[in-house]
């Protein structure tokens, strides 16, 4: 009996042990889930950044707009023109871009502006800029009359013709004549003759193209030059060196030289040889 209560005294302390050490080895986890009222106050915060975000994006977006409006009603209340001006008056200038700046500082157009000015006749090239706040820049170069273009026109310094009515004080410039598809052919001719004519103290007064291409010349003595359409340069060096050991004395009667040949030139001078030449055959026979 004794016996038996031993085995069961040790039976319920070893279940008593084995119980503890479960107990210790695996603690029982007791999860806690958030409540309904948690939940409602992590959305009503959700939504109040939301419509904070919003409502700050309308208020700068409003001002933005305020602002823009206000910057385009400025008006234009000062223009500078620069620029070397010798055929275009300031005053002109500005008085012709005034419509263009009725909508205000920010609404000028201006490209428009810039094409407007390049329209004029003396107007070779203009840059239109804004000066805050309210201040128009155009900077302008007029154009470069290097010859006279027919009647009433004028090449410049790249050779584009421009038209205008006021000539001023042009007629010093050589006289060039043709079709406008031939002008740059004909501004390069007229540069290198004279560059060919300067050891002959020569220049050139006035030059033409036909619709053939040939090319005709009078220097400023009054001499004629038919220089063709071929073989340029040649024949206005021949020219040159027959100027400078035969004609001499004579150099200020020739009225038209025809260099139009393979190896020489017609010449006409203002009294002809032939003519001298019988007087003196008269004379002698009388």
């Amino acid at each position: 009996m004794v016996r038996f209560q031993q085995l069961l005294l040790l039976s319920l302390l070893q279940v008593r042990r084995e119980t503890h050490g479960a107990t210790r080895k695996a603690p029982r986890r007791v999860e806690t889930k958030p409540s309904w009222l948690a939940a409602l106050r992590q959305s009503l915060s959700v939504w109040l950044n939301r419509f904070m975000i919003l409502g700050a994006t309308a208020v700068v977006i409003t001002l933005g707009t305020q602002a823009y409006l206000k910057l385009q009603s400025i008006p234009v209340e000062r223009i500078n023109v620069t620029g070397i001006l010798q055929h275009t008056q300031t005053e002109a200038v500005q008085k012709m871009v005034q419509p263009a700046l009725q909508g205000g500082f920010l609404n000028a157009d201006l490209t428009l502006l810039r094409e407007q000015l390049e329209a004029l006749p003396w107007i070779y090239e203009a840059t239109v800029r804004r000066r805050w706040p309210n201040a128009l820049e155009i900077h302008v170069r007029e154009q470069l009359p290097i010859a006279r273009w027919g009647e009433d026109g004028f090449l410049n310094h790249e050779a584009a013709v421009f038209q205008t009515t006021s000539n001023g004080d042009w007629d010093a410039l050589p006289l060039l004549r043709g079709s406008e598809s031939d002008a740059r052919l004909l501004m390069a001719r007229y540069q290198r003759l004279e560059e060919l004519l300067h050891p002959i103290t020569l220049q050139v007064a006035e030059l033409s193209i036909d619709e053939r291409g040939q090319l005709d010349a009078v220097l400023d003595n009054g001499t004629q030059l038919k220089l063709g359409n071929e073989e340029f340069i040649e024949r206005v060096q021949r020219f040159v060196a027959v100027y400078q050991t035969e004609f001499g004395e004579r150099s200020g009667e020739l009225v038209r030289v025809d260099l139009r040949y393979e190896t020489g030139m017609a010449v006409v001078f203002s009294t002809p040889v032939q003519v001298a030449d019988l007087n003196i055959i008269n004379k002698k026979g009388e």
